[in-house]
């Protein structure tokens, strides 16, 4: 029993054995020093990340675990019996021989080095970036498919039943979609985010951005929504939105949004997540980093909405199913128990600034039109409430039966939804749609028939043509070569539209290149349209 308790001992003490992967300078009181390959004894593990380390010589202190890896002793003995068989063999080689073999071991000790730890792990050990760094986890749902973007909840969603529709009824009386009251739907504004730490040398930011979407403390309830944010040279620290530009604001860079749920839990809120867009100068990698996330609960412990106002967010570090991890653990370490140095420290915090405001009489309107769960940009909720009319005169006036299943001809109601995503191709849209708009009579602005047929007209004259159009070049994301030449494009066609008063020249053009025909671009299948959700999901 002595012997099993003994074997026991010297396993545990094996376990808490870690063996430096470079070096580490101590940069604050209480941090160890340790060197390449060095062995130490960990005491403790913090979750910040930083860990109690103790070395051969009795010195504790604290040591970030992304330069530790786990001691195997075993393979040690191993390594070095590898390295003398090598250094006899050496001997019988020549020069270059010997130099290619060098620099295999190297690569080979470096591999190993790093064969358990993340990207970001790398990037933290480089200094590139702050502890509480991630990689970004609403990006990653958004690349997993089309369940969180707002092409999907844009689409009526079936009843039960599969016979009717859930958010999109008729109202026999008004002859027009019956408006739905949700139990949250309100505007905010991102006003600025303060004090997040900029990524260090080795990384270049394609875009700053914040993505934010409907949150219970589990599970995302809504498309996300992503907002592209500027910074000043000087300022690199904080982040503002909207800008001032000449024309109209591109909805991408615009921080006013709107967000709707239908969520009955009682910890619902809005999760925002900061995050950069990179490329690593070294290997030309590219990546998503979340720089921290915040969550504003919007109902308090009686179940009342909390009130309308400027809220100040502290931003957290690690994801939003992590507790407890800051952005910059190093800030908090450095202040003392002094009230002053305290304080200096809380300003130092990163913080995101939201205010809440009811929308206002025209845009409830507009907003009682659209899906029970939605967020977007408060600049195109007119256009999604054009859509969402256009398709109850569709799929609720205009079918011959209920029970009728047929495709609808219809190109407006097959494409609209891909240009949700195309935020580039929506700023066309609203561009014509406000021009338009501002040459109607007051009598046409109160027709809504004739205001749908004008809508559908422009529709098919700028942004149908241009979804398909070989001279636009597909989207991609923080790539500012793809986006000039998108925008050229869309700028050039708009302007030959202007010209010739509509598309149907440019369309018949012996000049103009088109894409192959294909029946989806003008037919809506809205049941084979919800199986693909279904599958999806």
């Amino acid at each position: 029993e002595e012997e099993e308790e003994e074997e026991s001992d010297e396993e545990e003490n094996l376990d808490n054995l870690f063996i430096a992967v470079t070096d580490f300078s101590a940069q604050l009181e209480g941090d160890l020093a340790v060197k390449k390959g060095e062995v130490l004894t960990i005491l403790e593990k913090n979750p910040d990340g930083w860990w109690i380390a103790q070395d051969s010589k009795g010195h504790k202190g604290l040591v970030p675990k992304t330069y530790l890896q786990v001691y195997n002793k075993d393979e040690e003995e191993e390594e070095s019996e590898t390295e003398e068989e090598e250094m006899d063999e050496a001997e019988s080689f020549n020069t270059g021989k010997l130099k290619q073999s060098a620099k295999t071991s190297k690569w080979d000790a470096v591999r190993n080095a790093v064969v358990e730890i993340s990207t970001t792990d790398v990037l933290y050990t480089m200094g590139a970036i702050p502890p509480g760094f991630r990689p970004s986890t609403l990006s990653m749902l958004l690349e997993e498919g089309k369940t969180f973007k707002s092409s999907y909840y844009i689409h009526p969603e079936f009843s039960q039943s599969k016979l009717a529709f859930k958010d999109l009824l008729w109202n026999s009386d008004l002859g027009c979609i019956r408006a739905r009251v949700s139990r949250l739907s309100l505007n905010l504004t991102l006003w600025s985010c303060k004090m997040i730490p900029p990524p260090g040398v080795g990384i270049q930011v394609l875009s700053r951005h914040v993505r934010l979407c409907v949150f219970d403390g589990t599970r995302v309830l809504s498309n996300i929504h992503t907002v592209r944010s500027s910074y000043d040279l000087k300022n690199p620290k904080t982040w503002t939105f909207s800008p001032r530009v000449s024309g109209i604001l591109p909805s991408l860079l615009d921080g006013d949004c709107f967000v709707r749920s239908n969520s009955q839990s009682p910890d619902v809120g809005i999760l925002f997540e900061l995050g950069v867009t990179y490329i690593r100068n070294a290997t030309d990698e590219r990546g998503d980093l979340s720089c921290g996330w915040a969550f504003l609960k919007l109902f308090d412990a009686n179940a009342f909405p909390i009130p309308h106002r400027t809220y100040e967010l502290t931003v957290n570090g690690g994801t939003p199913y992590e507790k407890g991890v800051e952005v910059d653990p190093s800030i908090t370490r450095r202040a003392t128990s002094s009230a002053f140095k305290q304080m200096i420290s809380s300003r130092k915090q990163p913080k995101l600034l939201v205010k809440l405001k009811s929308p206002n009489p025209k845009m409830r309107t507009n907003l009682s039109f659209l899906p029970d769960t939605i967020v977007g940009s408060t600049c195109c909720i007119c256009l999604m409430a054009f859509y969402r009319l256009i398709l109850a005169d569709a799929l609720l006036r205009d079918r011959l039966t209920m029970q009728n299943a047929d495709p609808i001809c219809n190109p407006l109601l097959a494409t609209f939804p891909l240009i949700l995503d195309q935020t580039d191709l929506l700023d066309a849209l609203r561009s014509v749609w406000a021009e338009k708009e501002s040459t109607l009579k007051r009598s046409e602005k109160r027709d809504s028939e004739f205001q749908k047929s004008v809508f559908v007209q422009l529709y098919y004259n700028t942004v149908y043509p241009l979804l398909h159009s070989p001279s636009l070049p597909p989207p991609c994301w923080a790539d500012e070569e793809t986006e000039a030449l998108r925008w050229n494009s869309i700028a050039s066609f708009l302007s030959l539209n202007k010209e010739n008063e509509g598309s149907l020249f440019s369309l018949l053009s012996q000049d103009t290149a088109h894409k192959a025909f294909d029946i989806s671009h003008v037919t809506y299948n809205f049941v084979q349209m919800r199986q693909d959700v279904d599958t999806t999901l």
